[in-house]
């Protein structure tokens, strides 16, 4: 039967297809030759930095490129050689590769930029490109320590800039192994990865792709294609040469987050709207635009990109590019970003003045400024063409008078405006259009709406849950106070909904009610610890006004302890003494703002108002205790805090959603607190409800189906059945996933009510999955056990007989093949238990290589039983005859007298025939004592190759034979070690 092979059905379909783009194949061993590998070395002894590159390639280029570039190949090489394996190194790369990198030229004492690619290949025929493309497989690279080898590299000029890693499109998680893979290189071989700056993983099926040094899942991305599964057309359009060079060159981006310097891609939607706002912005008919970005997908870098391209651009005839933001302490980060994309041409309007100084002495560079700066500004300062106007929130920004003054001062300029938001219903949402989508047809030029952003995994969807009633504000002063209220439909401004709530006196006085708050600091301080904090993350609570931030601070320090919440608001110099403990100075605000964002650090609930509820990002944060009236833009800003997925590989963390508790009422009038276009909402904002449906549905249709395997109470021939019905690949692969699904949806509605009826079926289908995760699970992904809530049910529900070290793992000796036999529990049990056994054996015996090798042996018996090529009982005949191997191993190392890494040196020189043998094993052994950090010390490693070297030198003659056994038995040795950890 035909199988879907990773070569045939993945790999090599890539280099065809490639080189239907125009890409020159290169062979494996053409590919080594150029890159210096000689025959007959061995991959440990070839492999350094500086043969990452096809070097002759690059050198000729460069001297091609740059004719004054001095005839030195060496001096080039170091420029790579000499990057730190981090993403340092890699951002020097990168800015090599654009053309960043400078060399002298001594008789004229002077530097020249040094050019390594031609961008201007972009948009020419292939006959027209000064480039070479090149791609080749099997890249291998060894630093001395570990040796990696790349499925597929692709080459511009000899530089590997985009590594493609191959799965079989059969293989459980094959995306996830394929970037677990890409996560090795970097940890064992990180000089591999400082040149390339992209990588994809594909089976075939999915196409996931993402920038090295950022490896993180959430930054890793769908390519979009036309239709699922279609390899040849995503390959043909990620790896299409324009693709990759508008890549290479503009959409990789540096910059400082948390002081920590990060790497990050601007993906397709991203990218397609920087293009678009050039096209505009040179379009000699249209002067407007606008770009709705829906929260969270990146808007912040598409502006600076768009900003820095417009800059740079020969058709912007030096421009003057005016980036208005609207938050203070943007502008700061702003002009930081922009400096790291080499704009040295930026600057911050400080004042009203002083940006009125700017555009009168016709400034040509990029200007961050806010829109309250343009207060007053007289008309036709600049009447240039040229000025281009990115504005963010524009939904909001240019209100009033002030865009007024804005489009008076400039009156020629080209204003594209940004969102974050859906433009409303409203007549604010209408004036929005008028302003910024009068060029366009549809009012956008262009948008990646909610729908999108969700369907590609850039943000996730909400749930909400009401409040009890009896907590909830009444619905006749909601309506009458707040939504019923013409002044407060389209509110943008979380200032202008402040000074709507402080008309609203009855509200205000319900929600801050010295009977009311107690009431729901319980109900909240219940809630997260039940609901959230074994869930792992983190909740915001949002109070009507800094007052309440402090009535609820006080509150919830009666529950929990007072290190569990803090207060993150503004200052006012006539606050409360009660208010001004919340003055913090701005390294300790930055700083809990940076704790609260890290998984298991304090605090765990922050209480805010005003402050974070728009561009503080913190994928950990998962639920929002929502106590503040808020609709529209306000409304849908604050609880996209909550959208941002998040991942913790260490803590397998994978966030399902946002949730948000609303204690106000709103989600009950959602068509009222979103006046937004209901598609968009109703993808965006779900009643968890629906979580409570889908759950019962799951326990009353799947659940029976696997429960009527347990007949005996769950004694040992329930647990055997198991092993056997899940024996096929395929039906165990089913049910992993169906009740992976089932236990997520348990672990967010607990505790609830609505469970009772299902505890003690839900609580008899983890069982059976604990009893076949643990026979077959090598590896699973996302969660390798059960979630914390499922984990505490099982403890207090269920006494089972699941498979364990306590009754199941037995120790490897003399006595135990006689009792594996006298055992009753059945044929599948014991081949399981088998195999777990030598496997943990090996694991815990690590100075004995011929563990591993037998745990890899039981490993392929293990392969053959569940693929039913082999019968239980052969397995097992099989399993009992490497354990009587074992002992016959054991009783001859004993007559030796030898541990167990020199008995299988002993062993590997016998194989090759050699003289003496149990004398130079014993010098072998005792150099393995000395260095005992060999594979983490290069210095350690090469002492110890030179110690086998020395000790095999006595009874060889042949250096060649020497090196290779010492490199085989160093590299078998190495294996085994690999294997254990």
């Amino acid at each position: 039967m035909a199988k879907p092979g990773e070569h045939k059905t993945v790999q090599s379909r890539i280099l065809h297809y490639a080189e239907q783009l125009g890409w020159r194949v290169v062979s494996r061993s053409e590919a080594e030759a150029r890159r210096g590998f000689k025959d007959g070395d061995k991959l440990e002894q070839r492999c350094r930095g500086t043969d990452l590159f096809f070097s002759e390639l690059l050198y000729d280029k460069a001297l091609e490129f740059n004719p004054r570039l001095p005839d030195d190949l060496p001096a080039l090489l170091r420029r790579f050689a000499l990057l730190s394996s981090d993403i340092f190194g890699n951002r020097a790369a990168l800015d090599l590769i654009r053309g960043h990198g400078k060399f002298s030229v001594n008789d004229e004492k002077r530097e020249l930029d040094l050019q390594l690619i031609a961008f201007d290949d972009i948009g020419k025929p292939p006959a027209q490109w000064r480039n070479v493309y090149e791609v080749t497989e099997e890249y291998s690279v060894h630093n001395g320590y570990y040796g990696n080898r790349a499925d597929v590299v692709f080459l511009i000029n000899g530089i590997p800039v985009l590594v493609i890693e191959c799965k079989n499109a059969n293989k459980d998680e094959a995306i996830a192994l394929g970037i677990d893979q890409l996560r090795r290189y970097h940890e064992e071989t990180p000089e591999m990865m400082v040149p390339p700056q992209l990588f994809t993983v594909t089976e075939a099926i999915g196409f996931a792709y993402g920038i090295t040094w950022n490896t993180v899942r959430r930054n890793i991305f769908n390519w979009r294609g036309d239709e699922v599964g279609d390899l040849e057309q995503k390959i043909k359009s990620f790896c299409q040469i324009d693709t990759l060079l508008g890549f290479l060159q503009d959409y990789i981006v540096f910059a400082e987050k948390d002081e920590e310097l990060n790497k990050f891609i601007l993906r397709q939607h991203q990218a397609r709207a920087v293009e678009k706002v050039l096209a505009r912005a040179h379009d000699p008919s249209k002067s407007r635009g606008l770009i709705w970005h829906t929260q969270g997908s990146g808007k912040t870098f598409t502006m600076i990109k768009a900003a820095e391209r417009l800059y740079k651009a020969p058709d912007s005839d030096k421009p003057t590019v005016l980036l208005m933001i609207d938050r203070n302490e943007l502008e700061d980060q702003m002009i930081r970003n922009l400096k790291a994309l080499g704009v040295d041409a930026a600057r911050q309007a400080m004042n009203i003045k002083d940006l009125a100084d700017i555009l009168k002495s016709d400034y040509r560079g990029i200007v961050v400024t806010m829109m309250h700066k343009f207060r007053g500004m007289p008309a036709n300062l600049n009447g240039r063409r040229n000025i281009y106007v990115l504005i963010d929130e524009a939904h909001r920004t240019t209100g009033g008078d002030l865009g007024t003054y804005l489009m008076a001062a400039i009156p020629n300029a080209t204003y594209i405006g940004f969102s974050g938001t859906p433009i409303d219903k409203t007549a604010y949402g209408k004036g929005t259009f008028k302003t910024f989508g009068i060029d366009d047809q549809e009012g956008y030029t262009d948008k990646y709406s909610i729908r999108d952003s969700i369907e590609d995994g850039t943000t996730l969807e909400l749930y909400y849950d009401l409040a009890p009633n009896e907590l909830l504000v009444p619905k006749e002063d909601l309506e009458k106070e707040f939504l019923n209220l013409a002044e407060s439909e389209g509110v943008s401004d979380i200032e202008e909904l402040n000074k709507i709530l402080e008309r609203a006196v009855n509200t205000k006085n319900f929600l801050k009610g010295a009977a009311r708050v107690p009431i729901v600091a319980q109900y909240v301080a219940d809630h997260y610890t039940q609901n959230v904090e074994p869930l792992g993350y983190k909740a915001f609570l949002v109070c009507v006004d800094r007052e309440a931030c402090e009535l609820y601070k006080d509150a919830l320090d009666k529950i929990l302890p007072s290190h569990y919440s803090d207060v993150i608001i503004s200052h006012n110099h006539n606050d409360s003494k009660g208010l001004k403990r919340f003055h913090y100075d701005e390294k300790k605000e930055k700083n809990i703002r940076k704790e609260f964002a890290k998984f298991g650090t304090y605090p765990k609930i922050l209480i805010v108002t005003e402050k974070l509820l728009t561009g503080y990002d913190a994928p950990i944060l998962y639920a929002m205790y929502l106590d503040k009236p808020m609709r529209d833009h306000t409304l849908l800003q604050a609880i996209a805090r909550v959208n941002r997925p998040y991942e913790n590989e260490r803590e397998e963390l994978v966030k399902p959603h946002g949730f948000v508790l609303d204690f106000i009422g709103l989600f009950d009038k959602l068509e009222k607190a979103l006046a937004f276009d209901s598609e968009e909402v109703n993808a965006c904002v779900k009643d968890i409800a629906l979580l409570k449906g889908l759950f019962k549905a799951k326990m009353e249709s799947k659940a029976p189906v696997y429960m009527q395997l347990i007949q005996h109470n769950f004694n040992d021939k329930d647990v055997d059945n198991l092993i056997e019905h899940f024996r096929d690949k395929e039906r165990r692969k089913a049910f992993f996933k169906e009740y992976k699904a089932i236990e997520m949806l348990y672990e967010i509605i607990s505790p609830d009510v609505f469970l009772r009826p299902y505890i003690d079926d839900y609580a008899t289908v983890s069982n059976i999955y604990a009893v076949v995760a643990k026979a077959y699970a090598k590896r699973v992904y996302v969660d390798k056990a059960f979630q914390k809530k499922t984990n505490a049910l099982v403890q207090a529900k269920v006494s089972s007989t699941q498979i364990g070290e306590s009754s199941g793992i037995y120790r490897l000796n003399a006595q135990t093949i006689e009792l594996i036999k006298s055992q009753h529990e059945g044929k599948n049990t014991k081949v399981i238990n088998l195999v777990k056994s030598i496997e943990k054996n090996a694991e815990e015996q690590s100075d004995d290589p011929f563990l591993v090798t037998m745990a890899e042996r039981a490993q392929q018996v293990l392969d053959s039983y569940e693929s039913r090529q082999e019968s239980t009982q052969k397995a097992l005949d099989k399993l009992l005859e490497l354990m009587q191997e074992n002992e016959q191993r054991k009783q001859a190392q004993a007559e030796k007298g030898f541990d167990g890494m020199t008995y299988f040196v002993f062993c590997q020189l016998l194989d090759h025939g050699l003289a003496d043998a149990e004398a130079v094993s014993v010098k072998i052994g005792e150099a393995f004592v000395t260095q005992p950090n060999w594979l983490k010390s290069e210095d350690a490693y090469r002492e110890l190759r030179q110690s086998i070297v020395f000790a095999l030198f006595g009874v060889l003659q042949d250096m060649n034979e020497i090196t290779a056994i010492a490199d085989e038995l160093l590299r078998l040795i190495a294996k085994a070690h690999k294997a254990k950890r």
